[in-house]
């Protein structure tokens, strides 16, 4: 039997999220690139005599391995290079800093606010502004060889050493890892289809979910690439033809489920016929043997069904005749100017900024300024928990100075068993890949084996053995202790930023997006734009919601109580979604104000959210002819906006 815990001694919720660990698979191929990527510049740097320099090799194979996260071939190029060079950047700032006092201060500072900014705009720039700023710190805080631009050569080459050995197996690959994504994101399609209709509402809402994580995977990873072809690849052309076309029948599922009848096993089977095809380039399928549709969500999965088979079957797609409803991208000069002019602009990223550089200021301050036995690894700990884009700032916190005080039993042990010379190669051999293979675990793993790492390459370059280990605990803990009072209690709008302010754009935009459904004005490609990107922004919402649930209170239990307002936004557009579906395929149209009723309700709804610090129930009524395409809608409205707090 589970141990029951006595009553008073049960352990908080949000800090039994925290310490719980999450499953995954263990990545085998990341797992031998660590080991030799950053054992092997170790042995070159010893037989050549400069271990110092295989060190400073190995740490930039460090940031490569922390950047071997993708799949894709491509994108392993963009998250290992582009860091690597932002990285290069920061430690050559850092190196002319080192020493200079005031000078070295504001160089920091100034670099954790671009660090700060530049994270907001996505994955690549995220890890890119990490390296900047924490190989900034290094440079900083660290006697690295001169001259000044050998230390950057050196870091540089061990993480593209990483990518390197990443791109090896890229000529002996299974498949097109773009037409891999677009296969696996019919197959999410065919779970959902499996489940629509049925009893099992959570299920069909967490594969629904999955539908459109796997859908923004795939949308990234085609148009990322296509925007550098201009549209000149009829590969890239198909697959985003095929990837379009999926879209209706993406649009079908909330229809079909609200309609409370099963699909036939055929509909979802057929999918998964679709997805074989796509992944094996156009293999020729079998009829499609539907069922004969007799209802209005009937035809609309029907016709959805069938022009996808259209399109997955067709020999070939120009670049012209391509349906992209969902646009195409710019040039990737024109989207970085536009990025830096909206990081420039946003408030958001400015506060991200100010607060990384204030306490990064005063970690650095205490480091140059004050005749105090500190170092580089105060600033080095606020880097990894104040990153603004990677989760809760009180969980990072937490799980960092646990995560050390457990590396340090591991690096105490090596410090003083492993002598110093050719035994610290086979050392490093073990201790690397346990970061890719304890990384997905959460991140107090993740430090836990970071951090015998960088202990013992920074022996190598400062020989201080076991002296180092008390020191760096703490400086682990000043770190972290400067995070949490700094940048987090005294930021007390954080929970309204985070998470209020965006819950509330996107109910406002779903009241727009009601309205655009219905209106004879708005165009078809528009309105698929708006769903896709409401259910990217719920996505990010309910991410967001997720990690405030390991803060303790009162943002914990605060999240808690507004996370039903999450769940029946989601089922707000999943209604107007099914609604639109209903009436393009035979259903009556609803009135233009029983439309704009529904929009008033969500739109009242958003402001209340907005001023709102708890949430309180609101008498609705919405009232319409009985049997209307809206019925469904006008009670997920309802139930929205009679969600009540439960304290």
């Amino acid at each position: 039997m589970p141990r029951e815990f006595p009553i008073g001694l049960t352990p908080p919720d949000w800090l039994v999220r925290n310490l719980t660990p999450q499953q995954a698979p263990v990545n085998w191929p990341a797992v031998t690139r660590a080991a030799l990527a950053m054992a092997l510049p170790l042995a070159l740097g010893l037989a050549a005599g400069r271990p110092a320099y295989g060190a400073l090799a190995s740490m930039g194979a460090l940031s490569g391995v922390i950047g071997d996260t993708a799949d894709a071939y491509r994108m392993r190029i963009l998250n290992i290079a582009v860091p690597q060079l932002f990285g290069a950047v920061g430690v050559t700032l850092g190196t002319l800093a080192y020493g200079h006092g005031w000078y070295a201060v504001a160089t920091v500072t100034g670099v954790a606010l671009l660090s700060g900014m530049i994270s907001t705009i996505g994955a690549v720039t995220s890890v890119s502004g990490l390296l900047l700023l924490l190989n900034c710190v290094v440079g900083a805080g660290l006697p690295l060889p001169s001259p000044w631009w050998l230390a950057p050569a050196l870091m540089t080459g061990g993480g593209l050493l990483v990518l390197l050995l990443a791109l090896l197996a890229w000529p002996l690959r299974a498949g097109v890892p773009e037409r891999t994504a677009v296969a696996a994101t019919y197959r999410t399609v065919a779970a959902l289809l499996a489940v629509a209709g049925t009893d099992r509402t959570e299920q069909y809402e967490e594969a629904r979910r999955a539908v459109t994580q796997s859908l923004n995977e795939s949308y990234d990873l085609i148009l990322g690439r296509r925007a550098r072809h201009h549209g000149r690849s009829r590969e890239l052309t198909r697959l985003l033809a095929q990837l379009n076309a999926i879209t209706p029948v993406v649009e079908a599922a909330p229809a079909a489920h609200l309609a409370g009848r099963p699909l036939p096993a055929r509909i979802p089977e057929a999918v998964r016929h679709l997805a074989r095809s796509v992944e094996e380039n156009g293999t020729p399928l079998p009829p499609l043997r539907l069922p004969l549709p007799t209802t209005e969500t009937g035809r609309a999965v029907d016709h959805a069904l069938r022009h996808t088979a259209e399109v997955v079957t067709a020999p070939d797609v120009g670049p012209r005749g391509i349906d992209d409803r969902l646009g195409r991208p710019a040039a990737l000069g024109i989207r970085t100017a536009r990025a830096a002019r909206n990081v420039v602009l946003s408030a958001n990223s400015w506060r991200y900024g100010v607060r990384l550089a204030l306490c990064i200021g005063i970690a650095q301050a205490l480091v140059s300024l004050i005749p105090v036995p500190r170092s580089y690894w105060v600033a080095l700990t606020i880097t990894f928990v104040l990153k603004p884009d990677f989760g809760s700032v009180f969980s990072r916190a937490l799980l960092r100075a646990l995560g050390t005080v457990a590396g340090l039993v591991v690096a105490a042990v090596v410090l003083a068993e492993v002598p110093l010379g050719w035994w610290d190669v086979p050392a490093l051999f073990l201790l690397a890949p346990l970061i890719p293979a304890l990384t997905p675990r959460g991140y107090g793993h993740q430090t836990m084996a970071i951090t015998p790492v960088i202990l013992l390459l920074s022996d190598i370059l400062n020989h201080q053995g076991t002296a180092l280990l008390l020191p760096r605990l703490t400086d682990s803990l000043l770190g972290c202790g400067i995070a949490l009072i700094v940048g987090y209690l005294l930021w007390p709008e954080s929970w309204r930023t985070r998470v209020g302010d965006r819950l509330a754009d996107a109910v406002a935009d779903t009241a727009a997006y009601v309205e655009a459904a219905f209106g004879p004005s708005t165009e078809p490609a528009a309105r698929a734009r708006m769903r896709r990107r409401l259910y990217r922004d719920l996505s990010v919402i309910r991410t967001e919601f997720q990690r405030a649930l390991t803060e303790p209170p009162p943002t914990g239990r605060r999240a808690a109580a507004w996370w039903p307002l999450v769940v029946a936004v989601e089922r707000i557009v999943d209604a107007t979604t099914a609604a639109r579906v209903r009436v393009r395929h035979g259903a009556a149209p609803p009135s233009t104000g029983e439309v704009s009723q529904v929009a008033l309700q969500l739109r009242e709804l958003s402001e209340g959210v907005r001023r709102a610090e708890s949430l309180t129930a609101v008498r609705t009524d919405l009232t319409g002819p009985s049997g209307s395409v809206l019925e469904p809608l006008r009670q997920e409205v309802a139930a929205a906006r009679a969600v009540t707090s439960p304290h």
